[in-house]
């Protein structure tokens, strides 16, 4: 996602939504968190220890080692940003953390602002899709639409937001 979608770093990592009567089961945390604002550790039996070889590494090689079982969320230092998903606020959210920890027995997805690298966040649904034909994004969902890239006509402009939007 950081390559093909917002263009940045591969090492940056996301935030993480967690249904929230599971959150104390991945991170040391038993709080609300609804707006991505508390920092967490990741709990230390999700963790994955470094191995010596690992730990001799360097830079960008030392950076893209995983670090738990959820590792596009967790931090350098075995932390992430949680935001905490309740059922009676965010049903519909819910309900795919729900359906997703059924198939995978991970009750976390990734939380990401919609935009590219240096773009404004997506306001509007013309917003998101000219965001998902300008980026390598294969699916768009839009309420209870789902368009699949390769069934989208030619974009002609899938490359201005590069000239538009200064990188940060």
């Amino acid at each position: 996602m950081n390559l093909k979608i917002k263009y940045r770093e591969s090492f940056r990592p996301f935030a993480s939504s967690i249904l929230r009567e599971r959150v104390n089961e991945w991170f040391d945390l038993d709080t609300d968190s609804p707006y991505m604002l508390l920092v967490a550790q990741v709990r230390k039996d999700k963790q994955l220890k470094m191995t010596a070889e690992q730990h001799g590494l360097f830079g960008i090689d030392k950076l893209n080692v995983s670090r738990s079982k959820i590792p596009a969320v967790t931090h350098v230092n075995y932390s992430a940003r949680v935001q905490t998903v309740h059922k009676k606020t965010n049903p519909r959210y819910h309900l795919l953390l729900s359906q997703f920890e059924e198939k995978t027995g991970v009750p976390v997805l990734i939380n990401t602002s919609f935009n590219v690298r240096g773009e404004p966040i997506v306001c509007t649904p013309e917003d998101s899709y000219r965001c998902f034909m300008r980026s390598e994004m294969d699916i768009l969902v839009i309420d209870n639409f789902i368009l699949y890239k390769q069934e989208q006509p030619n974009y002609e402009d899938s490359s201005q937001w590069q000239k538009e939007f200064e990188l940060d």
